[in-house]
């Protein structure tokens, strides 16, 4: 079944676009301004996250092109929906970069869970699975962030 005339579930992806939207300026704000004596270490990994997250953007947005709806494209559309909020221009220490980025991913895993269930219920076979495989990518990226808070 297509998702083409699911409303709520097109609001959901929408509003999951514009997070990772949110989130992927924000990954390049704190992977340019993050200290610390981890610095090197975190600078690269928030890098490799931000880098995945334009993917998550991309093949997100296609599934609601697919199904004939129209995906958020632009950061005031981004900003008018996201849950995600954005940060100021200043240095942020190791520890509380990683922090943010650990709640910001949490956040995402839940939302892409809560989209999976909704898509599951609808038969939108095409979003459940691409929603399975970006909680599990959270799954991993939560876990490496707990690590190395711990």
């Amino acid at each position: 079944m297509s998702h083409a005339n699911d409303a709520n579930l097109n609001n959901a992806l929408n509003t999951y676009i514009a997070n990772i939207g949110v989130g992927y300026i924000k990954l390049h704000n704190l992977h340019w301004n993050v200290v610390g004596p981890q610095f090197k270490a975190v600078h690269e990994y928030l890098e490799s996250l931000y880098d995945a997250f334009a993917d998550v953007l991309d093949e997100t947005a296609e599934l609601l092109k697919i199904a004939g709806a129209q995906p958020v494209a632009s950061l005031k559309g981004y900003l008018a929906i996201a849950t995600i909020k954005e940060l100021g221009d200043e240095a942020v220490d190791q520890k509380k970069a990683l922090e943010i980025t650990l709640a910001d991913l949490e956040l995402l895993r839940d939302q892409a869970l809560e989209i999976r269930k909704a898509a599951d219920a609808h038969d939108c076979f095409g979003v459940a699975n691409l929603m399975e495989d970006h909680v599990t990518n959270y799954a991993k990226q939560i876990w490496f962030l707990r690590s190395m808070l711990a």
